[in-house]
């Protein structure tokens, strides 16, 4: 609700372009592509709700920084760039704890590549809307997130493919107020901001 109300302000030009950064509680959201054979099994433990954003089913909770940009594109719009710059956000923040995150053809987020340890592993997943030029959604990080959410799910519809978090990936407790300046501060450079405000 609140991330409606600034963007019906932002497309008013009432309000600046705005990032609301959180941690939500456990909650699985179900874009418009989900099909019912990506949803949660059983009891999920939290509720499912479905949102109005592009892609599938993800989870979204506590060890998690969620991102919602607000910000109107420029002209020419070009969605496709802006997801790029979304995903080179996270992979850059991954890269300042040490983890070499990249993009896979065809997949959007912040990935690390399969090795011995098993196969492709998202890192950070994007989930973008573009309405009236603003956009909505946008993207989540996983610092040191319990995985176990994701095993009730098919994450975003991917089914060859694993999670995994900072904290995972290093051996070291990362959390979300460790990865929050960082990613701050590699997102207001992608969308060209000196620093959010």
């Amino acid at each position: 609700d609140r991330q409606r109300r600034v963007h019906a302000r932002r497309v008013a030009d009432e309000v600046p372009d705005t990032c609301l950064l959180l941690e939500h509680a456990p909650v699985y959201t179900a874009g418009k592509r989900t099909a019912a054979s990506d949803r949660p099994f059983g009891d999920p433990g939290a509720p499912v709700i479905d949102v109005d954003r592009g892609g599938k089913i993800t989870w979204h909770g506590p060890g998690q920084l969620t991102g919602y940009p607000i910000i109107k594109l420029r002209d020419p719009i070009d969605v496709v760039a802006y997801v790029r710059a979304l995903e080179e956000a996270m992979i850059r923040t991954c890269a300042e704890f040490g983890v070499t995150a990249v993009r896979v053809p065809g997949r959007s987020g912040a990935w690390v590549a399969g090795d011995e340890t098993g196969p492709d592993r998202k890192a950070g997943a994007i989930g973008a809307r573009v309405a009236k030029g603003v956009t909505m959604h946008g993207f989540a990080l996983n610092a040191d997130c319990d995985l176990s959410w994701y095993d009730r799910i098919v994450p975003c519809g991917i089914r060859d493919a694993g999670v995994t978090t900072l904290s995972a990936e290093t051996g070291r407790h990362i959390t979300v107020a460790k990865v929050t300046p960082l990613i701050e501060r590699h997102l207001a450079d992608v969308l060209g901001y000196s620093a959010w405000r």
